[in-house]
């Protein structure tokens, strides 16, 4: 149980000793510099210190404040390791999905160093006496910026209040990768002469709440902190391949290669758990004279918590295997030798971006990101540029020749002159086993709707300043149905909007069918050759299909 070895760390280098010295902080830092250590050992080092010594009866010392269940989880345990000399010193912990009545319990007893969500504490501060906040020295708000985002910040504002009216001087603490000057730390009730740990450049103290970025001046984009040693990658594939794609690295990182690690981010529970069941049934069965089938975990918000941490410690100790996600494993976590991070579903905010692919180069080790975007998404590379973070791009067709090593998915062709076109019938064959599975009752297609629904529905809530990337008039429905193994697009999808009586009628009349029938046509397909023109009305003969390269369809149309 010892802590690893994290080696020269300049966070903890410059971070600690300040800490130690009795300075409040505000830290933008990496992911995976290891910033739960530099406030870590401080904290700890200060309570062991205090005369008479610390004792139960005191209550919380410290306070820390974390976003997710998985992070509480892992802070606590970080702080059982390093309390082992200090035996007087209790750690705990508050989290959603524990029992009520056995926290309190332990709230009763005393807990001097209180790791916590900030729901859940606030849930204590209002239904349990034996809370009281009058001994605490020590406040920190870890991964910052998203603790303080919106849906926290009034818990926080409870917390604080609760805090600051026991009148106890502290130090406060405010820690993450992507705090940005100002956005944050403004609207919360801190008095703050912060320390700035921040790229190469030596602390500096200042009299407020200022963090300045390591590349830029306040007229540039702010520029995020990523790890050195990661290499990030961007491919561009069209909606109708994207679901073949993924499989398509997964099968050839995980099943023709040796000791690969993947998190897989998406944008919903549904869409978590549609994957899983997916890959799990398609991917992961036995093949004849094969290595071991692969593992495929899943982690989200509406699991339990027992499950969760289950999960979490699973794939902590496998050597290989996958783990399909939202973006609640996208904070803070260290989940040992990581070495690729997948972006399915591009992130809601670049520092989203920063976070999820910073699960992997921890600490001087070395990973890989991939984010996948359509065609219509490729502005994305551009907003990541101004925050100086630029990707290579890798070709689709190579990912899918790693189907090529696989006779599972070889077609009935005789293509073996012609690579490609052999890539493309078994990326075929591989699109059609998944669209066999989901197809094959109907729980499994209400699944494939599901996960369809609430990936449209997350599609709709980017922000505005990504609206001209992300917009849902740019799916085409019908492809966008097929990443989730459906053969043709639900109807009702995306309701008619009624803002006036006349604009129903006037597009049935404009387009000659109803409105609330749209594949959203208007737009041209991204796999539209440009060629359908004045025939685009003629019935055409249902032709084969099989992928080019580029993902279209080749042959005609359905």
């Amino acid at each position: 149980g010892a802590l690893p070895n994290r080696g020269g760390c300049s966070v903890q280098k410059r971070l600690i000793p300040a800490l130690l010295a009795g300075s409040d902080a505000v830290v933008r830092s990496q992911t995976g510099s290891g910033k739960t250590l530099a406030y870590a050992i401080p904290v700890v080092q200060s309570l062991q210190a205090v005369q008479p010594k610390a004792s139960r009866s005191d209550g919380p010392l410290a306070v820390v404040i974390v976003p997710t269940r998985e992070l509480a989880q892992q802070t606590y345990q970080t702080f059982q390791k390093l309390l082992k000399p200090f035996t007087w010193i209790v750690p705990g912990v508050l989290m959603g999905g524990e029992k009520r009545k056995a926290e309190k319990a332990r709230l009763r007893k005393g807990i001097n160093i209180l790791v916590s969500t900030p729901g859940r504490l606030v849930d204590h501060i209002r239904n349990t006496l034996s809370i009281a906040f009058s001994a605490v020295r020590w406040l920190v708000l870890d991964e910052a910026d998203r603790t303080l985002d919106l849906g926290f910040e009034k818990d926080l504002t409870v917390i604080l209040n609760s805090l600051n009216s026991a009148g106890a001087s502290r130090q406060n603490v405010l820690l993450s990768a992507t705090l940005t000057h100002g956005k944050h730390t403004e609207h919360i009730p801190l008095q703050i002469s912060d320390i700035h740990v921040s790229g190469s450049a030596s602390p500096e103290i200042t009299s407020h709440s200022a963090v300045t970025s390591d590349h830029c001046t306040a007229s540039q984009s702010e520029s995020f902190a990523v790890p050195e040693a990661l290499k990030q990658f961007v491919v561009v594939v069209p909606s109708k391949v994207r679901l073949v794609c993924l499989a398509a690295f997964i099968l050839d990182k995980c099943k023709f290669s040796q000791n690969n690690k993947l998190i897989v981010f998406v944008s919903s529970c549904e869409a978590v758990e549609f994957l899983h069941s997916l890959f799990t049934s398609v991917l992961a069965r036995p093949l004849t004279n094969q290595k071991p089938q692969l593992s495929f975990l899943r982690l989200h918000g509406n699991m339990k918590q027992e499950e969760r941490s289950e999960v979490f410690q699973e794939f902590s100790v496998c050597r290989c295997g996958v783990l399909l996600c939202t973006d609640v494993a996208a904070r803070g976590l260290d989940l040992p030798q990581v070495t690729w991070i997948l972006q399915y579903t591009p992130p809601m905010t670049v520092a989203e971006y920063v976070h999820r692919v910073g699960r992997t180069a921890r600490i001087g080790g070395r990973g890989s990101g991939l984010i996948f975007l359509t065609p219509a998404e490729t502005a994305l590379i551009d907003e990541l540029a101004n925050h100086s973070i630029s990707l290579s791009e890798m070709k689709l067709q190579d990912i899918l020749s790693s189907l090529m090593m696989d006779d599972t998915y070889k077609g009935r062709g005789k293509y073996h002159s012609e690579v490609t076109q052999e890539t493309r019938e078994r990326a075929t064959v591989l699109q059609t086993e998944f669209e066999n599975f989901v197809h094959s009752d109907v729980r499994s297609v209400q699944t494939a709707k599901t996960a369809l629904q609430s990936f449209l529905r997350a599609y709709t809530t980017y922000p505005a300043h990504l609206k001209h990337v992300f917009h849902i008039r740019s799916l085409h429905l019908g492809h966008t149905a097929k990443s989730f193994g459906l053969r043709d697009a639900p109807q009702g999808l995306i309701p008619r909007r009624k803002q006036d009586g006349t604009r129903s009628s006037a597009r049935k009349r404009k387009t000659g069918r109803p409105a609330g029938q749209r594949e959203l046509g208007l737009f041209r397909s991204e796999f539209s050759s440009g060629l359908e023109g004045g025939d685009a009305g003629k019935k055409k003969k249902k032709k084969r299909r099989s992928f080019s390269p580029s993902g279209e369809e080749e042959d005609g149309e359905e």
